[in-house]
């Protein structure tokens, strides 16, 4: 299996060097904590093996003496369904950063032996490292926060743990109590929930973050997972998300790390293909069986249940909670699975005739252009010597959209391919747009406002329309399959106007809706070139010398 993909099968390739003595140790000292099999040996799922070793991965040139630097990843984050055993996984990393190997000390050069005896615990279980594999050894004064947002969501872990201990060797060194467990004389384990704060702020050396998607602004849960990642920093240590798919209109913690392009932090988030639909029976119990691959305890037919039954209330609060999709708490103004279908990726040679849709905002919202071919095909153009698309996060750019960058790929494009014509929201940009059609004419330039109530509604619909449109004649619209398109359709709602009309707004405050604008706007382009004939060529039949 390629390295940084999440594993499909029991087997899967680690080409990276990591601490193997990790997940060996949690096997030998977390015991099943409950259920008909409860005290047993546990062995960890594939998913929960690939998260750990990929958590434990060492860098190559990491150097004695080295705490968190020495580690690929300064973080992660785990995004999984209801009922794949996040729990009791989170439980074993917790004890393990309490108890086990989980700082390097170096590498081996073959026969060194990490021995349980020589760290206070009694089992007897040891580990012999081969040579050019790296080595834990325990925190010296382990001092580590368990959170979640109320007392009984931090009992999905803690419960666990405390079985686990209480059934396993780690009894001798670990003693459990109702909100804290400490280990050995100076080591303890606290919870923090969001009734008890005081003990943010301590020095800590590891931070279970537990349903992140639930931490947001406004429960003041963002400061203290922010809190709890600085006090860890400083101490050399690291931390870590659980979490289930989160409510894309909230701007959760979990989203906030999802949408980092931070290349030091680990995540594992499998998704079946956006195709598929999760209000189609048949189709959800394909996304069941990608989602909970690997998770052998589960019973589809029990989740298929479970499902049902919240679906009648909350769609997509159950197609967040078991297809682990992050969709917003109401249904979409387009399904994306419906527009996910209709990607069939292509290339668009240059002077291709094209026509384009342009939304420019400032400093909030995003400014993009999407393209689409003559025979429907859309597309985001890519611009500049890097080929970057054309859509622009003022928060990449210190706040401030690049309007030199617009306009200079605005140009590009103009020279590339041969654009009938350009539909342009203007607020914000009606300098830029009386430049451009003072450069290519007004006839291909043209000012659309998207306030306007009624040309707006059958904007969106004809659009709408076409991508639920099954075509037999193979005249069907396609897109390429952007990825920020895709979001973008995904955060838009439909907000009720008078006369059955309606305008397109977003999932919630922190989203945005910009792309679906250009993909609007676009499309409509494409309609009236159609409608006006202008969609073949010119012919010249003057033959003249």
């Amino acid at each position: 299996m390629a390295r940084g993909r999440e594993p499909e099968a029991a087997e899967f390739v680690v080409d990276f060097p990591t601490l193997w003595v990790v997940p060996d140790w949690i096997e030998a000292h977390c015991p099943i904590p409950d259920g008909f099999r409860a005290g047993e040996t546990m062995e960890l799922y594939p998913w929960q093996l690939w998260c750990t070793v990929n958590h434990y991965r060492v860098r190559p040139e990491a150097r004695l003496g080295q705490l968190a630097p020495a580690f690929h990843y300064r973080r992660s984050q785990v995004v999984a369904p209801q009922k794949t055993g996040k729990g009791p996984w989170s439980a074993t990393i917790v004890l393990a950063e309490g108890a086990g190997p989980v700082v390097f000390s170096g590498w081996a050069r073959g026969g060194e032996r990490f021995l349980c005896t020589d760290n206070g615990c009694g089992c007897g279980w040891w580990y012999e490292y081969e040579p050019g594999e790296p080595m834990g050894t325990p925190w010296p004064t382990p001092l580590i926060q368990l959170t979640a947002t109320s007392e009984d969501q931090v009992a999905n872990v803690y419960r666990p743990l405390q079985a686990m201990v209480k059934k396993g060797p780690l009894a001798e060194r670990l003693r459990v109590g109702e909100e804290f467990t400490r280990i050995g004389e100076d080591g303890r384990i606290d919870t923090v929930t969001s009734s008890a704060m005081s003990r943010l702020g301590n020095p800590i050396i590891f931070a279970m973050q537990d349903e992140t998607g639930l931490y947001t602004k406004e429960n003041k849960l963002r400061r203290v997972a922010e809190t709890q990642r600085r006090g860890a920093a400083g101490m050399g240590g690291r931390s870590m998300e659980t979490t289930n798919a989160w409510d894309p209109g909230e701007k959760s913690v979990a989203q906030t790390t999802s949408e980092s392009k931070r290349r030091d932090i680990f995540k594992y988030h499998p998704q079946a293909p956006k195709s598929l639909s999760f209000k189609d029976k048949r189709q959800r119990r394909k996304i069941f069986r990608h989602v909970y691959a690997g998770s052998a305890h589960v019973d589809l037919d029990a989740i298929e249940a479970e499902c049902a039954e919240i679906m009648e209330l909350d769609p997509a609060q159950a197609e967040r909670f078991y297809g682990n999709r992050c969709v917003a708490g109401s249904d979409s103004w387009l399904d994306v699975a419906k527009w996910a279908a209709k990607a069939k990726k292509r290339r668009v040679p240059p002077g291709t005739r094209i026509v384009l849709g342009f939304d420019g905002s400032d400093v909030d919202d995003w400014t993009a252009i999407r393209a689409e071919t003559m025979d429907g095909y859309q597309f985001t153009p890519l611009y500049g010597p890097n080929d970057e698309p054309t859509i622009w996060n003022p928060a990449d750019y210190d706040g401030q959209v690049p309007r030199a960058e617009v306009r200079a790929a605005v140009d590009q494009l103009f020279r590339r391919y041969d654009v009938v014509r350009m539909y342009g929201d203007p607020p914000y940009w009606e300098t830029e747009m009386d430049e451009f059609v003072d450069k290519y004419g007004e006839e291909r330039v043209i000012r659309w406002h998207t306030r306007r109530l009624i040309a707006m509604h059958a904007a969106c619909e004809r659009l709408k329309t076409d991508v639920l449109k099954r075509n037999s004649d193979g005249a069907a619209f396609t897109h390429d399959g952007c990825p920020i398109t895709y979001d973008h359709i995904g955060n838009t709602r439909a907000a009720a106007r008078p006369a059955d009309r309606y305008v397109l707004r977003k999932a919630g405050p922190a989203q945005k809706i910009d792309v679906t604008v250009t993909s609007v706007l676009a499309h409509e382009a494409l309609g009236d070139v159609i409608a006006a004939g202008l969609a073949e060529p010119e012919t010249s039949y003057y033959y003249g010398s």
